[in-house]
């Protein structure tokens, strides 16, 4: 969803929630994959952080994504914040885009 077409006067700030979301949603089934619990969180670097505990080698690219977190809480609701802009969210779908990409060669047994 993030990477659609933004009709006029969309938010950046909405399709980087999106990027944000497809890149929790990758490390989560990673941790399912490898049968990690995890509990109730946005927060990438923490999910992240629970696979490296347990052995899980994340690229540094991976690692990278935790900026995205900021995604899920600060721009998700009006707020006194600086409004994205469309560099932001060509870096989040990259971002987002890494993590997705990893967490498919995992899932399917051909890690990176």
């Amino acid at each position: 969803m993030a990477k659609q077409e933004k009709p006029e006067g969309a938010f950046f700030e909405d399709y980087c929630f999106q990027a944000q979301q497809a890149a929790e949603k990758a490390l989560k089934a990673v941790c399912q994959h490898v049968g990690r619990l995890f509990r109730y969180t946005h927060d990438l670097e923490e999910l992240g952080s629970e696979l490296v505990a347990h052995g899980i080698f994340v690229p540094e690219a991976v690692k990278d994504a935790v900026i995205l977190t900021k995604y899920a809480y600060e721009t998700r609701y009006p707020g006194p914040y600086e409004p994205v802009t469309e560099d932001e969210y060509e870096q989040a779908i990259r971002l987002a885009e890494s993590v997705v990409v990893w967490a498919e060669s995992i899932l399917m047994g051909t890690p990176e």
